[in-house]
């Protein structure tokens, strides 16, 4: 059979080229030609043994963008070669209470490609159709974007933004700069936190309206400020740390929202008086639910800084490497590509 190359991931901190079995495609399903990979938190979570969901060995690798080469018996006739595709890389169970409520994101045995099945950071994938989502205007770098987006764009909805509120979203990576981009295409006035300068430039060109680096500037006293002692209707998380994770609660607006998308490596402590107090809501985000057209209409519009958010694009062999100098030095990075054509 013939064998094609992947990047999979053995162990925390240890990855490798090896390879695998080229996949044929079934029913239902089409063999797709991966052309740019992203990698996310949850790779890097995964390579450093912090993300309690990753399954070791495997592949990895769930933001694509790819190319149709060929479909299996089944597939309507609207999919064809040459056409520029995404994937959603989520499979749910279908039985669950989550999948019976109709909210398949929050599958209790969700698998991931790249976390609990095989990823897509190989040159040859295949998927079921119902899985694709294609764009005539959309590069396959911009492809490989939208499922992150969809993340954030899932916590502007969980939040319920809405016109005129004022948001403040924790961290500026690419899933923060997603409920940046949704929350402003609500109508919201955004407030960008992170500790990065450059990062925060990159939610200015995203459309925030204000940003806080919390190394040089006192958060509370800042957002006292923009919002004339209020606080934020609306904190979306997307760091993933006991900090932050207090931090939203202490700041968000007496009856506002609050968003969890980051997982905390370590229990919580909370003041859980400030719940009753000021009467919040608290709403975890997982994955995304029905996002991936609304992202692909947002990046058609040129609207996102696409350039400024990839840091770096690296080939398949370079990878492995790039992936362990983002985890010694996370700062400066917001996306990886992983270009497969790419020498």
């Amino acid at each position: 059979m013939e064998k094609i190359r992947a990047l999979v991931l053995l162990e925390p901190g240890r990855t490798e080229v090896q390879e695998i079995d080229m996949p044929q495609p079934g029913a239902g399903e089409v063999l797709l030609q991966v052309s740019h990979v992203g990698f996310c938190g949850g790779d890097l979570n995964g390579f450093r043994g912090l993300f309690e969901l990753q399954e070791y060995p495997n592949v990895l690798g769930h933001e694509i963008g790819a190319t149709i080469v060929q479909t299996g018996p089944g597939v309507p006739d609207n999919f064809r070669p040459g056409m520029r595709v995404t994937v959603n890389p989520y499979l749910n169970c279908g039985v669950c209470i989550a999948c019976r409520k109709g909210r398949p994101n929050a599958c209790q045995d969700n698998k991931t490609m790249g976390v609990r099945r095989p990823g897509g950071m190989t040159r040859y994938i295949v998927a079921p159709w119902e899985k694709l989502f294609s764009s005539d205007k959309l590069s396959l770098r911009e492809l490989a974007l939208v499922e992150p987006l969809t993340v954030g764009f899932h916590a502007a909805a969980r939040g319920r933004v809405a016109a005129g509120e004022k948001v403040a979203v924790i961290g500026c990576g690419i899933v923060g700069l997603g409920a940046v981009a949704a929350s402003v295409s609500r109508g919201a006035e955004v407030i960008a936190i992170d500790i990065d300068d450059s990062k925060m430039e990159i939610a200015r060109k995203a459309g925030a309206a204000h940003t806080i680096n919390t190394t040089k500037t006192d958060l509370h006293e800042a957002l006292m400020e923009i919002t004339n002692g209020d606080g934020p209707d609306v904190v979306i998380e997307a760091v993933g740390n006991a900090a932050t994770y207090r931090a939203a609660v202490d700041e968000v607006a007496y009856t506002g929202r609050v968003v969890y998308i980051g997982y905390a490596k370590q229990p919580v402590p909370y003041q859980t008086g400030t719940f009753v107090r000021k009467e919040i809501e608290i709403l975890g985000s997982r994955n995304c639910l029905g996002d991936f057209p609304d992202v692909i209409q947002y990046l058609e519009s040129g609207r996102f800084p696409v350039d400024a958010v990839i840091s770096r694009t690296v080939s398949l062999d370079e990878a492995g490497a790039a992936l362990a100098e983002w985890s010694a030095n996370p700062g400066p990075i917001t996306k990886i590509m992983v270009e497969l054509e790419r020498a």
